[in-house]
């Protein structure tokens, strides 16, 4: 596979076990993004880490950004809860509105960020 200069390594797909998720922090030309990565049931979702109502990172602990029940992403602000598979607000002060999804690819055992 001809990975492009435009994909930035993330790392092993196997560092986000099922029902896991796992925050990154990324600098490039263009600054610094915080994201995340959730791996649900083999799929990989991933998202800036930033509340769509507040500015504010999701997670006060590192690495964890699902509710008690790893059904859906907390806002541990204020308990927004966001859908797996699109980001999409269900409860909350932003209700209605979406985290910003990122394009995530993986290959080879590897997660792949595509920053173009």
């Amino acid at each position: 596979m001809d990975l492009s200069s435009g994909l930035q390594l993330l790392g092993p797909a196997d560092a986000v076990g099922p029902g896991q998720t796992k925050g990154y922090s990324l600098t490039n030309g263009q600054g610094k993004l915080e994201l995340f990565v959730v791996n649900q049931g083999g799929r990989f979702f991933a998202f800036e880490n930033r509340c769509p109502h507040t500015g504010a990172s999701l997670n006060w602990q590192p690495d964890q950004f699902l509710d008690f029940e790893s059904r859906f992403i907390q806002c541990a602000l204020h308990g927004a809860l966001f859908r797996i598979e699109d980001g999409y607000c269900l409860r909350g002060p932003c209700l209605g509105r979406s985290l910003r999804p990122l394009p995530l690819q993986e290959h080879d055992g590897k997660l792949w960020l595509d920053i173009q």
